[in-house]
């Protein structure tokens, strides 16, 4: 029996473009590409498990067929698509608004296959009016349609950035609880999103049953990997990110890496306009400018919904969640820094992990070396975020 190892993973990337130049998820790079992503992921990123989560469209299901047929890619026989060092995970978001919900959520479903994804892909153009794009609005069904449909062909499903004040499941969906959409018992983990860590998640009693997993949600090559987690199986497959999922047989998380909640760009109630932080209830108006438009924050949100009895062993069992600041968001790390790190390292994974302080500082000098040391751990100081602005470093 071969031994359990660590491996990389962001199980939420979108694709900004086909092939041949079409819209997939139209705030999206244009360079991000199927085949840009599966290169970025290998050799720059040095992930070893990625969640494509646009491969519903007919489109890239043929560039998927042809990497294969070219011999680019290998489907592995416990589930995933082989491209060099990385497996790439099918999947699909989807947009679905309840009448009994203030605003839509999203959905993160994912299969073993090309053809469960090729099949869920053609139920899916039964339910919305275009299925060549990502999170399509106006989905012609329920949650729990998708919920059910999902297990059907032997699929994940996860609710997407679970907090975020837009589009997701307690920012705009439920009221109070998660069961007013879905069936709990079809729900295999919850992300969390970039305005919100476990320490936050775990102030909401009925989230205690499932796994929490951090991801990028990114819409460009550079936010690939801006959070990710580590987990413990014997290979990069479907199936062992199921059975890690589900705690079997060693197999888990090991640890979530992501954004300190305060860089994510809702964490506090704030002015669109002037950028205040504004505590207690959103106003209609920012009482400090006038301005219309105020945001509520993520922190707000969980104050709103958190249990009222948290036991202070909730945090006992979690794997850890370290706030690890991306390269990219790191002052005085630019194209060039990077690319000069890149070279002489491998990947960003191996500069965030494994790179010693001294080679760091033979590179990139000591002020920008201690900075990178910093990040790795998430010490840097912070300015909060929200109101559609990230947070910054501010050292």
């Amino acid at each position: 029996m071969e031994e359990l190892q660590t491996i990389y993973a962001d199980l939420h990337i979108h694709i900004g473009r086909t092939s041949s130049g079409r819209p997939v998820k139209i705030t999206g790079s244009r360079n991000l590409t199927l085949e840009a992503i599966l290169e970025e992921a290998a050799f720059r990123k040095g992930l070893d498990l990625i969640g494509v989560i646009d491969c519903h469209v007919p489109e890239v299901l043929g560039e998927l067929r042809r990497l294969i047929e070219t011999g680019r890619v290998e489907e592995l026989e416990e589930g995933g698509l082989r491209f060099d060092q990385v497996t790439l995970i099918p999947g699909s978001e989807i947009e679905i608004k309840d009448e009994r919900s203030q605003g839509p959520i999203h959905l993160l479903v994912y299969f073993p296959t090309l053809n469960t994804m090729t099949q869920f892909s053609q139920w899916l153009s039964e339910h919305v009016t275009n299925n060549t794009l990502s999170t399509q609005r106006f989905f012609n069904g329920t949650a729990k349609d998708i919920q059910q449909k999902t297990k059907s062909l032997g699929g994940l499903f996860i609710p997407a950035h679970v907090f975020t004040p837009f589009k997701s499941l307690y920012g705009v969906g439920v009221q109070r609880s998660l069961s007013e959409f879905l069936d709990p018992e079809m729900i295999d983990a919850v992300e969390l999103g970039l305005s919100s860590d476990t320490s936050m998640a775990v102030q909401i009693e009925e989230l205690s049953r499932y796994p929490f997993v951090s991801n990028s949600d990114a819409h460009s090559l550079g936010k690939i990997a801006r959070e990710y987690q580590t987990i413990r199986v014997q290979n990069a497959t479907f199936q062992e990110l199921q059975m890690a999922l589900k705690h079997e047989a060693g197999r888990k998380i090991v640890a979530n890496y992501g954004l300190n909640p305060l860089l994510g760009k809702y964490h506090r109630t704030r002015c669109a306009e002037c950028f205040e932080v504004i505590e207690g209830e959103v106003p209609a108006v920012c009482p400090h400018c006038g301005h219309k438009r105020v945001i509520r924050g993520v922190f707000e949100r969980l104050q709103e919904l958190k249990s009222p009895e948290i036991s202070p062993d909730v945090l006992k069992h979690r794997p850890p969640y370290i706030h690890q600041v991306p390269l990219d968001f790191i002052p005085k790390v630019g194209k060039r820094t990077l690319d000069k790190l890149l070279d002489h390292f491998g990947t960003e994974m191996a500069i965030l992990h494994e790179v010693p302080r001294e080679a760091l500082i033979e590179v990139v000098g000591q002020e920008t070396a201690e900075r990178i040391l910093h990040a790795r751990t998430g010490s840097l100081a912070i300015q909060s975020g929200g109101a559609g602005r990230y947070g910054k470093i501010t050292e």
